[in-house]
């Protein structure tokens, strides 16, 4: 075995010692946003019910706006139209696309694009971190106008992105 320098030695020292160290397994806040917005794309795709409720803020100031439907607030109301969705057996498959965490303090939001087959609908996914879990406070999501038929109405076209 060759001699390593003082250098190379008290760098393997300290690596050695960190390493022994309790290392909490952290994730950027967006990160963590990104995930939690996963999560309720999962529940969804899998109708968990049980899992959609533990989601949502365990209090009234929660609202969701479900697309063709009128705003819904409060908790017992949200997770009740997410209950007659899910268990209705009609639910769509639903998958998430360019979801973007934007987090300010304990506030977060996900804009994102959701795709029903073909269709396209924009997406805002509002969360708040409650006991260092984020929890959704609100849902919306409406379908995006055809660029061909927005030009037909209107001299500005849409973004094709929503960030």
């Amino acid at each position: 075995m060759g001699i390593i320098g003082p250098v190379r030695a008290c760098k393997l020292f300290l690596l050695d010692f960190f390493m022994h160290l309790p290392q909490p397994v952290s994730m950027s806040d967006e990160n963590a946003l990104i995930a939690a917005n996963a999560a309720f794309y999962s529940a969804f795709a899998m109708r968990d019910v049980e899992a959609m409720a533990r989601l949502w803020a365990e209090d009234d100031s929660v609202s969701c706006i479900h697309p063709g439907w009128p705003a819904i607030v409060g908790r017992t109301a949200v997770v009740g139209s997410w209950r007659d969705i899910l268990e209705g057996g009609r639910s769509p498959l639903i998958t998430c696309h360019e979801p973007f965490a934007i987090v300010t303090g304990n506030e977060g939001r996900v804009p994102c694009i959701e795709m029903i087959g073909t269709l396209a609908l924009a997406a805002s996914n509002h969360f708040r971190r409650i006991g260092g879990a984020w929890r959704l406070v609100h849902h919306q999501s409406s379908p995006i106008a055809q660029a061909g038929d927005h030009a037909q109405k209107s001299d500005t076209l849409l973004p094709s992105h929503v960030h």
